[in-house]
């Protein structure tokens, strides 16, 4: 489904979500700490809707210090006390734990090869352009997506599943999954590096 004029349907017709979809969505980020923040979202996005975290996302900022994953990884139990009392983000235990420990996966491989490296890596430093003509046809995951979650597995990550990866490669613009009728389609194609 595609709005009357070609902007992707999932988006519908709320400001904050046409902003995403046409300013966020898929546009190539190369910024080691700025792809951490969108998987790590992703994470928390898992059994709830997009709206939901991006809504949010502000307050996520705020809790989560900027989502600098140098300063996460040094929490403990008293952050995510603090945190599980924070009525303006997801309060789940598990994947307050998990940000913690994914900071600390983060920094091994950020010091080894940094993080937009390793990601960036796996499409060979361009993004995947798909040519979808319609919402049906884009999947949830792919053999791609569930290489990268196994592979960030391996490293200490958790909340990385197949489909949470390949949302996260959507936002990141690993892959450009905007529809080709969609004009979005054309200017994240045209940002990659």
């Amino acid at each position: 489904m595609t709005e009357d004029n070609g902007r992707c349907g999932w988006c519908g017709t709320d400001p904050i979500y046409v902003a995403y979809h046409d300013d966020e969505w898929g546009v190539p980020e190369y910024d080691s700490r700025a792809l951490w923040e969108k998987l790590i979202l992703d994470g928390f996005q898992a059994g709830l809707s997009w709206i939901t975290i991006l809504k949010k996302r502000d307050n996520f900022r705020a809790a989560f210090n900027g989502f600098d994953p140098n300063d996460i990884a040094t929490w403990g139990e008293a952050e995510v006390s603090r945190l599980l009392q924070d009525e303006g983000i997801i309060r789940h235990r598990g994947k307050i734990e998990a940000t913690i420990g994914n900071a600390q996966a983060w920094q091994k491989i950020e010091q080894a090869q940094g993080f937009d490296r390793f990601l960036w890596d796996y499409v060979g430093g361009k993004p995947i352009q798909n040519s979808w003509t319609n919402l049906a046809e884009v999947p949830g995951y792919t053999p791609l997506s569930t290489q990268i979650s196994k592979d960030l597995k391996k490293a200490g990550f958790q909340f990385c599943g197949p489909t949470i990866v390949y949302a996260a490669m959507q936002a990141m613009g690993l892959v450009n999954d905007h529809l080709v009728t969609c004009p979005a389609h054309m200017r994240v194609k045209t940002r990659a590096r």
